[in-house]
């Protein structure tokens, strides 16, 4: 997981700290698909995150 992060020009740190705190709020048990935004390759993810 960090390796993926940091080949997509991830902070870890602020990737750890994104998923914690928006994963519990979200119905991805009704919804799966919304995990892909969360996904290292997601460009939000990469805007979020960015080093």
């Amino acid at each position: 997981m960090a390796e993926t992060a940091k080949a997509n020009g991830i902070d870890f740190y602020q990737y750890l700290v994104t998923l914690i705190t928006e994963l519990p709020n979200l119905p991805f048990h009704q919804q799966p698909e919304i995990l892909n935004d969360y996904m290292p390759r997601s460009k939000n993810i990469q805007v979020t995150c960015a080093k």
